[in-house]
């Protein structure tokens, strides 16, 4: 069917429902996030420890403690009593226990109250001499960083001048908040991770604060954080006799008694010098350095074309490394305090893309070997000649960046290594001497997600698919011996955990919940994970009455007919089980991860889309990360594929179970390798997308950074590289595209982008191009974006222009 007909039969099957996109659509959309914040209790849970038990906030004003002895939980105190004493209703901002003691820091007060656990007497201690709650003060070189969550800081200013309130921005610019006179008292709504300082009239800083995820008063007294004892200089040998000093590109050690200076090396020169870090032997007799050999340096240039401070444009250009560039070559050196220095003979790591992980040990020097191309990853030793100690060399690549660990235990001589060599992402111990393995610690078809620690001879672990007949993606805290045996589960609940730990390890608090099942949170002894109680299940009824609807998960069999993919189904609160709606695919398919959301939350940013009138899927197929090898391995340079085959044939699948998706109408959307993803499946199956948006896509893996696409793409470069470039295959686009960009994006190169926009106007494609002026990656996050974005969809889904009704 031609691009012109189908357009037609979509406008006409649109206008022969109901009408959707209207201004009711879109308001109900923006409405979502808002409708459903708060309408879950208990969908956390924070735990504080004593040696006694645990208390936690069940509600507001409600806390809960329980008694490891007895078992039993109760409340932590008498609410009505407690207030009474006070003298006014606890609206409480945090509490703390202190064996017979507690401590209470209410809202809106700045003072912190001691009371009696028994007795429920109280004392008031003013905020200027309250210990409990307190922020201290942190270093110099803070700045703001994002990712946590709403807190607070109540500022108390105890000096005899006033000062000024700062925020540090993220960049390290500051930003006024007003002023504190002395013995004034501040209560700064704030986020947890972002710094804040305080500067006197004549412009000097006094202190500097992070803020935590909890509540805190900071003290502004001029005190300066104590810095602890002095971290040893890693230039100075271990007894302190020795500094290497880099001068004129080569190595010198200085006598630090006298200053003596022994030039040991004459062979460097500007592009192949001598610098970085020094790895001195505990004997302080050698040491390695390493002489490098300077690669390209690649720049980008944007454009900022509206800049807010002027009228003319501003050039930006940054550093920025692409697949195929001309690395750094480093060599190791070993030297001697005698004055010999020789060049390590690289025959074992001759071509590294990273030399890393330098540590002496009884077998000499260590160091991890990342080949480029990423099919070779070694551990090396370097005594009187370099050997091999662990040799991971896979047929396709080795997922340094995702399954990585390795733990040397120096007293046994025998190191931890993470391996998917059978098939799975495994455990391996190995002999550090012989370099030959010892026994495999893990095993079975699941894989290992990551160690959360080596205690001993046990390793503590998370595992994925560990549980016959679960999702394969769900998280589950496991322990086993490093001899394989004595293997145990100690999360158990159909569903994705994690878990918080008492302070001695002998207890945790295991909250497992799904995308449709609220969070339940369960206390259970670290020793075998038996359940000790249940703590709280959280209550989603005020949720469910808001319309929402849960994600629906879906499995289904792949393109080869055997391997279960998994998804969700998202649908809008409105659905009307007896219509059709247009099918949208959220894609991501970087294969760094599995991206599929897996734990419960209220609200989704698919869900949002879904509310104008779509069914929105996201799936993981093959090529992404967290199943075997061979499943992941269907991404090696082949990131073309993006999993295709898999998603269609498992929404094919979806569509038999569940009758409103309608497969004749489907989009696809995604930023940055989703926006690759969302081009290439218009290009490569027209017949299935018919709808695509395509935000900051890394359209040509030759144009993106060079780290993320030589791991999957590999190198040299080859023809498949040119073969999977949108840019390449633009001249098939069927179907409508948009394609979105932000001018400064320095995640993606935006000329990624724009070579595509030219290779469609080579082609003489009908396309749609939105470019944000100031922004960086993401540009489809913005509110203007997501609403471009939102209207292309309904405009060639539903056939109709967004909120014309």
């Amino acid at each position: 069917m031609s691009s012109l007909k189908t357009g037609a039969f979509l406008i006409l099957l649109a206008t022969a429902v109901q009408a959707q996109g209207t201004r009711e659509d879109y308001a109900r959309a923006a409405a979502l996030r808002g409708r459903t914040a708060d309408t879950v209790t208990h969908l956390s849970l924070r735990p504080q420890w004593s040696e006694e038990g645990l208390w936690y906030r069940r509600v507001p004003m409600e806390y809960v403690f329980f008694d490891f002895e007895t078992k039993t939980r109760a409340p932590l105190f008498d609410a009505k009593r407690l207030a009474a004493a006070i003298g006014k209703p606890l609206d409480i901002r945090d509490l703390e226990l202190d064996g017979a003691h507690g401590y209470l820091w209410l809202k809106g007060d700045t003072r912190v109250w001691k009371w009696n656990r028994k007795s429920h007497a109280v004392r008031a201690i003013p905020a200027a001499k309250a210990e409990r709650f307190r922020l201290p003060p942190s270093p110099a070189n803070v700045r703001s960083r994002n990712g946590g969550g709403q807190s607070a800081i109540v500022f108390v200013n105890t000096l005899k001048t006033e000062v000024e309130l700062l925020w540090i921005q993220q960049n390290g610019a500051l930003r006024a908040y007003g002023k504190l006179g002395p013995g004034e008292i501040r209560d700064q709504h704030t986020f947890a991770r972002h710094a804040w300082a305080m500067r006197r009239p004549d412009g000097t800083i006094v202190q500097r604060f992070v803020a935590v995820d909890r509540p805190r008063i900071a003290h502004i007294d001029g005190r300066i954080p104590p810095s602890g004892p002095p971290g040893r200089d890693r230039s100075t040998s271990p007894d302190g006799k020795w500094r290497v000093r880099f001068r004129d590109h080569n190595v010198e050690l200085v006598r630090t008694a006298g200053g003596t200076v022994k030039r040991v090396t004459d062979v460097g020169r500007a592009g192949n010098a001598f610098y970085g870090a020094v790895h001195w032997a505990p004997d302080s007799k050698r040491l390695c350095v390493l002489r490098t050999k300077a690669g390209q340096r690649r720049t980008i240039t944007m454009v900022e074309s509206s800049p807010r401070d002027r009228v003319q444009p501003r050039v930006h250009t940054m550093g920025y490394v692409k697949p195929g560039d001309v690395i750094d070559h480093p060599r190791p050196w070993m030297i001697t305090i005698s004055g010999k220095a020789t060049e390590v003979d690289d025959a074992l790591f001759p071509q590294p893309w990273s030399l890393t992980r330098f540590r002496w040990t009884k077998e000499g020097l260590t160091f991890v070997y990342n080949e480029r191309g990423h099919g070779l990853l070694r551990v090396i030793a370097v005594d009187k000649k370099p050997r091999v100690i662990i040799d991971e060399d896979a047929k396709t690549f080795v997922d340094y960046a995702g399954k990585f660990f390795l733990h040397h235990r120096d007293e046994a001589r025998e190191l931890i290594w993470m391996s998917e060599r059978d098939g799975w992402n495994h455990l391996y111990r190995y002999d550090a001497r012989t370099g030959k393995v010892r026994n495999q610690i893990t095993k079975g078809a699941w894989a290992v997600r990551r160690v959360e620690r080596v205690d001993g001879d046990r390793i503590w672990f998370w595992a994925g698919g560990v549980v016959p007949g679960e999702d394969p993606y769900h998280l589950h805290l496991c322990r086993v011996n490093l001899d394989g045996t004595g293997f145990v589960r100690l999360t158990d609940g159909d569903g994705t955990h994690t878990v918080q730990f008492s302070p001695d390890r002998k207890r945790f608090v295991d909250t497992w919940s799904r995308v449709d099942l609220p969070p339940v949170h369960v206390l259970r002894a670290a020793e075998d994970g038996k359940l000790i109680t249940e703590l709280e299940r959280a209550e989603w009824s005020a949720l469910l009455k808001t319309g929402w609807k849960p994600p629906i998960r879906f499995t289904a069999k792949g393109r080869d007919g055997k391997t279960d993919i998994y998804g969700i189904l998202h649908r809008p609160t409105n659905l009307d089980p007896k219509r059709r709606y247009p099918v949208v695919e959220a894609i991501y398919a970087g294969p760094h991860s599995a991206h599929v959301p897996k734990s419960f939350r209220p609200f989704h940013g698919a869900q949002k889309m879904a509310e104008l009138g779509f069914i929105v899927v996201q799936i993981d197929g093959m090529g992404t990360s967290h199943r075997s090898k061979a499943f992941h391995d269907v991404c090696w340079k082949n990131l073309g594929d993006a999993g295709f085959p898999d998603r269609i044939a498992w929404m094919r699948a979806a569509a038999k179970e569940h009758p409103p998706m309608d497969l004749t109408r489907v989009g696809i959307y995604g930023g940055s390798a989703g926006g690759q993803n969302a081009m290439r499946g218009l290009l490569m199956y027209p017949d299935f997308y018919k709808v695509g948006v395509a935000d900051c896509g890394c359209h040509d893996n030759r144009m993106d950074k060079i780290w993320w696409n030589e791991l999957w793409m590999s190198w040299p470069i080859g023809p498949h590289y040119k073969e999977q470039s949108n840019v390449t295959q633009a001249h098939r686009l069927q179907g409508k595209l948009m394609l979105i960009v932000g001018e400064l994006d320095r995640n993606v190169d935006p000329a990624s982008t724009m070579q595509v926009v030219d290779a469609l106007v080579r082609a003489n494609k009908d396309f749609d191009l939105v470019v944000i002026p100031g922004v960086g990656h993401g540009a489809a996050g913005t509110p203007y974006g997501q609403r471009r974005q939102a209207d292309f969809l309904v405009r060639h889904l539903h056939g109709v222009e967004p909120r014309a009704r």
